[in-house]
């Protein structure tokens, strides 16, 4: 063996699918988790990356800290409900808030292109500063690099948090146990409806915000109660069946849902009809679920419908004696079928 092939071991996924990876633009289907169970995770391999967690948990003296990073795309720039700016500090601090840690920092690294104007650039900057400012995070050390015009789409930010855990908890696909309650924070879909109707122009009858909000607190609330949270999963890119069927495969529990207790409005279930998409698969950037002891589901209702922003948290479904690590529904009509990932991504450029 000479010495460029002993470093060089054989690449787990097959060349022929590189081009399919690359119309998935990072988003939450079957084809990035892939990518990342086969590539990403055994490269990288180790005790904290095992996990599957939004967030790296690890303790440093006496303390336990949460990490995290994203990067975010979103086109276009400016929608409904919100920005590429506050979306960049509430997801990062979500995906803390997930690993049950109280967001503390943020960096941030700005990639811009060649030519984007000042006055938007600092619209974004300043939405960020109000979007720390409401969580309580401080923005504290960054990065910026431009690129050449048209090699950029104006603006990419990547951002990275840190969070101390002040409880025992913890809180991971893991701890998941049968007979544990399945909560979801509130209504789905509306985040890609906003970004599919501002990018492509469309009208609705009504104008469909994102729901893109800090969860922090509605996480720290049920912390505070005494609730013993097992597992939190906010449901980004890949919607609820995509956080569902990981959180089942990561801890080889099946999970039951029930199809009527997922709320969906009206005129987002209508935008769904018309494109041809899935609410099961949107992304939402103010939603989570949150699974809990049978006996604490309707104290947590409470606390998370008490934080919701327009919206009220419902049990969706249970986690079962079986171990065969997948999710079913029980449909509208009583029929039950298997939830998997969605092949690609409904939606991509969504975060």
């Amino acid at each position: 063996m000479n010495e460029s092939t002993a470093f060089a071991p054989v690449c787990p996924l097959p060349i022929s699918q590189y081009p399919q990876i690359q119309m998935a633009h990072g988003g939450g289907g079957k084809l990035m988790h892939d990518l990342i169970e086969k590539m990403f995770v055994p490269a990288f391999h180790n005790t904290l990356i095992d996990v599957r967690h939004d967030g790296a948990v690890f303790g440093i003296k006496d303390a336990r800290l949460a990490f995290t990073t994203d990067s975010y795309v979103v086109k276009p720039l400016f929608f409904p409900g919100g920005d590429i700016g506050s979306l960049a500090v509430t997801g990062t601090v979500n995906d803390l808030a997930m690993c049950g840690a109280k967001p503390l920092y943020l960096s941030a690294g700005f990639i811009l292109e060649e030519g984007i104007e000042t006055e938007k650039l600092w619209r974004i900057v300043q939405l960020m500063r109000q979007a720390a400012d409401a969580v309580g995070v401080q923005l504290v050390t960054g990065d910026t690099k431009v690129v050449d015009r048209g090699k950029g789409d104006e603006i990419f930010i990547n951002t990275a948090g840190v969070g101390v855990i002040e409880h025992g908890l913890t809180i991971s696909p893991n701890s998941v146990r049968p007979g544990d309650a399945i909560i979801l924070s509130g209504d789905l879909g509306r985040h890609g409806i906003a970004i599919m109707a501002a990018r492509e122009g469309l009208e609705f009858e009504t104008v469909i915000e994102s729901d893109c909000a800090p969860l922090a607190a509605a996480v720290g609330g049920l912390i505070s109660a005494g609730i013993e949270v097992r597992c939190l999963r906010d449901l980004t890119r890949g919607g609820l069946a995509s956080a569902l069927v990981e959180i089942a495969e990561a801890s080889g529990h099946e999970i039951n849902i029930e199809e009527e207790k997922i709320a969906v409005r009206e005129d987002v279930q209508g935008a769904c009809e018309i494109l041809g998409f899935d609410p099961m698969y949107l992304a939402n950037e103010g939603r989570f679920i949150a699974f809990v002891p049978a006996g604490d589901a309707d104290r947590a209702i409470e606390i998370m419908s008490a934080h919701a922003f327009d919206t009220s948290a419902a049990r969706i479904g249970v986690v079962s004696e079986k171990t065969s690590g997948l999710v079913t529904m029980k449909s509208l009509i009583g029929a039950s079928r298997i939830v998997d990932m969605f092949s690609g991504e409904q939606l991509p450029r969504i975060c």
